[in-house]
């Protein structure tokens, strides 16, 4: 497990469509221990592949002592909507109020491929929501209103972060992906 670089605002990886999980081995268990432990040294309620610069369809999340992860997430949100504080680890610093379905039911996988039900409501459901935004290259700031969507766009190019290169990231070109047999 490592604790990996946060791909900020501006990555072209953070626009993408990620691609559905499909192997179900160690190397999806090491990204899904890799996202938690980024996630909780940040510290943030979530963290989607793409954030680390992997553009797979998955995602951790801690909310309310509730730590877990969604492989392939599938969601059914309910009609009631809430606004609230909302921020990303990909936009450091920045808080927004941003509109999103009250209650969400995600389906999908585990790491080790077995079938997950998450029922979320508030917090947990904008969380999940967020990440699944994520999987799909869609950030918060794209769901603000136009006032607060200027101001954010404003604070994003005024932040110390912002311009920064994405970090440089080597895999290995060999099948063991640099690990010893």
């Amino acid at each position: 497990m490592a604790v990996r670089p946060i791909r900020l605002f501006g990555d072209p990886v953070l626009r993408r469509v990620a691609q559905p999980v499909t192997d179900f081995d160690a190397e999806l268990r090491t990204l899904v221990k890799d996202l938690t432990e980024t996630m909780q040294a940040a510290p943030g309620a979530g963290l989607a592949a793409p954030q680390l610069g992997v553009p797979l369809r998955v995602f951790t999340y801690f909310v309310e002592g509730e730590l877990g992860h969604l492989v392939n997430p599938e969601l059914t949100l309910g009609e009631e909507q809430q606004d609230g504080p909302e921020g990303c680890l990909s936009i450091p610093g920045l808080t927004y109020d941003c509109r999103r379905a009250y209650e969400v039911v995600a389906r999908g996988w585990n790491m080790y491929g077995e079938p997950v039900v998450v029922n979320g409501t508030q917090r947990l459901a904008r969380c999940i929501q967020h990440e699944t935004d994520h999987l799909d290259g869609i950030l918060f700031v794209d769901r603000l209103d136009a006032e607060q969507q200027a101001a954010a766009m404003q604070a994003i190019r005024e932040a110390e972060w912002a311009g920064q290169a994405p970090p440089d990231i080597r895999i290995s070109p060999h099948g063991t992906l640099g690990r010893a047999l």
